[in-house]
């Protein structure tokens, strides 16, 4: 199956917000290899309004990725920082994951992040996300032991119990 990334535009927020919601929150999520399902109650993730403003600012993108049929399987954010690029809502529907889309979105934000004449890409990871963070780690990116408090917004999930974020970072060695 050849998957096509793409930059996403507002026509696709109904999909993303469903996507993302889906592959972050709820009973869904659990069909995939990891989840905030057991972290977090809810099932929203993300809304309308909160992609919009994606789609509104000007140092923000949004990558999809669609399979052969056009279906979206997968997402990431993305926003400029002077020379840096920090990554967010990276998702993969989670009846697709384990089949190499995620890295696919590592290496388009790579390419784009040097287009964009940066030099490091940056996340913030709940810490508790093992699996997911040593994913990342397997992917060159490394916890800067910069660390901060979960932000509660209950508009999107409630914690279990509270939660923290560590930054994890990646510099591109080959700038374009």
């Amino acid at each position: 199956m050849k998957n096509s990334i793409q930059p996403a535009t507002p026509a696709d927020i109904p999909a993303l917000v469903a996507l993302l919601n889906q592959a972050y929150r709820g009973e869904a999520s659990r069909q995939g290899w990891t989840h905030e399902a057991d972290l977090l109650q809810g099932d929203i993730r993300t809304d309308e309004a909160e992609l919009a403003a994606i789609f509104e600012a000007e140092n923000e993108a949004m990558l999809k990725c669609e399979n052969e049929s056009g279906d979206l399987i997968g997402c990431v954010h993305s926003i400029k920082t002077g020379s840096r690029l920090f990554l967010g809502k990276l998702a993969v529907r989670p009846d697709q994951q384990g089949r190499g889309i995620g890295k696919l979105f590592l290496k388009a934000a790579e390419n784009y992040a040097r287009a964009q004449d940066c030099d490091t890409i940056f996340m913030w990871v709940i810490t508790e996300r093992t699996e997911l963070n040593e994913w990342y780690f397997r992917h060159g990116y490394q916890p800067t032991g910069e660390r901060k408090a979960f932000q509660v917004d209950a508009r999107y999930g409630v914690p279990v119990h509270p939660l923290e974020f560590m930054m994890l970072e990646k510099r591109l060695e080959d700038r374009i």
